[in-house]
């Protein structure tokens, strides 16, 4: 019988630093590792002693494409920890400013780094030689949805402006208005980019997925709900401990999260989508129709089609709020600090992010636990390479290794903020 290992020395076109290897003997898959070897960074423990009102800056420092997600994870413990609630208007520049980072977030990995696997390119450099307008059509879209983060965030990377209650300031009315008019082109753009991802060719590649995202009463997630799945989970976010365990694995720096007594599960995007496509707009419902895709969605490489619709959202969502806007009377709601245990979880353009917070009467952070959506997924993107190598393992080589880093690059691993080239290898006994 013969052994093979597909060895990937370093992953390419994700967000910092990674390898794989998988290991077939004979006719079976026996092993399959997702090693993530960047260096741990310790935020959780450098929390500790700091005062709570530092929490968002801090974490926003965790990565430079999804700031905001981790701003807002924080923010909710603590006004979960002190008993805040933040309402009307400053709640809906929240859901604004959540906008610019999704859409800034999914134009990135949409035409920068997806879109070349199924194109055939190296990079999104050679791909903009042979298709340069459709490469400047992803950077308008980045462009419009880091203006959205530059307005109310104070700045498009790391923004300063998010805090604990609310925000440090509110822009002027009048410098919402060129948000607008920018937004209805990029709404547009957005749904043409459906349309072009739509006609890509997928491997035939589906799975029962336990799929894990925030359900909103009345809204498509992005700061609030409770924790739903496809399989019966329906939880308050306090109770996440009590649900889900994280593992440390020999040949990874970042944790692997699971469901107690369930294994692994399935955040993003796609199971953004099929657990909450009620709660899209019309509009976004309509596209992701004539686009060929239904109500629910088991294929992960037509991730790409659903982050796509969710750029429809973003986009309309965006104008939505603009249209309806009135200016807050403060730009944050009073906080004061007191002993206690916040909770909080919101839905980073990968998945959901939960942080939790433990607060003495100082209002000093005693303890702090963050879980990434990237560490939800890897578990799963480890099965995912498992077993769709074992369905293809009369694959040509050329063609394994390219489809081995399109299935790790469907779930949009947000590692850091690094990219390298990949370099696969098969050796054979």
């Amino acid at each position: 019988m013969k052994a093979k290992t597909i060895k990937v020395d370093v992953l390419a076109r994700v967000e910092g630093e990674g390898a794989m290897t998988v290991k077939i003997q004979g006719r079976r898959v026996t092993d399959v590792k997702l090693r993530i070897f960047e260096p741990p960074r310790f935020f959780e423990a450098f929390l500790r002693g700091r005062k709570f009102h530092e929490a968002p800056d801090i974490t926003a420092r965790i990565c430079g494409i999804c700031p905001v997600a981790y701003q807002m994870s924080a923010c909710h413990a603590m006004e979960n920890a002190f008993g805040v609630k933040v309402e009307g208007p400053l709640r809906e520049l929240r859901r604004l400013l959540y906008c610019g980072e999704w859409i800034e977030s999914h134009a990135l990995h949409v035409y920068m780094l997806h879109a070349p696997d199924f194109l055939g390119y190296e990079d999104s450099i050679q791909m903009a030689k042979d298709h340069r307008e459709t490469v400047e059509r992803g950077l308008f879209l980045k462009k419009t949805g880091n203006a959205i983060v530059n307005l109310l965030g104070g700045r498009e990377i790391h923004p300063i402006n998010v805090r604990v209650g609310g925000f440090y300031k509110i822009p002027a009315k009048r410098e919402f208005a060129t948000l607008a008019e920018n937004l209805k082109s990029a709404r547009d753009v957005a749904i043409e980019t459906v349309k072009w991802v739509a006609k890509f060719s997928f491997p035939a590649f589906e799975r029962d997925y336990e799929f894990v995202a925030l359900r909103h009463p009345g809204e498509y997630p992005f700061n609030e709900g409770r924790l739903v799945s496809n399989r019966g989970l329906d939880i308050d976010i306090r109770e996440y401990d009590q649900h889900f365990a994280e593992e440390h694995l020999a040949h990874s720096n970042a944790l692997h999260s699971i469901l107690k007594d369930r294994g692994p599960y399935f955040v993003g995007p796609l199971a953004r989508y099929n657990l909450n496509f009620d709660r899209l707009s019309p509009l976004a419902q309509e596209t992701a129709r004539a686009s060929g895709l239904g109500s629910v969605c088991r294929n992960p490489f037509q991730s790409i089609i659903v982050r796509s619709v969710e750029l429809v959202y973003a986009c309309d969502e965006a104008l939505r709020i603009l249209g309806n806007f009135e200016m807050p009377d403060t730009p944050a709601v009073n906080v004061e600090p007191r002993v206690g245990v916040g909770y909080g979880c919101t839905e980073a353009p990968r998945g959901i992010l939960y942080h939790r917070y433990r607060i003495d009467d100082h209002g000093l952070i005693l303890d702090a636990k963050i879980v990434p959506p990237t560490s939800q997924n890897l578990k799963t993107i480890e099965d995912d390479l498992r077993r769709f190598v074992d369905t293809n393992l009369d694959t040509a080589q050329e063609a394994l290794q390219h489809q081995c880093e399109q299935a790790i690059r469907n779930y949009d691993p947000c590692i850091s903020c690094a990219t390298h080239f990949l370099k696969l290898n098969i050796e054979r006994k």
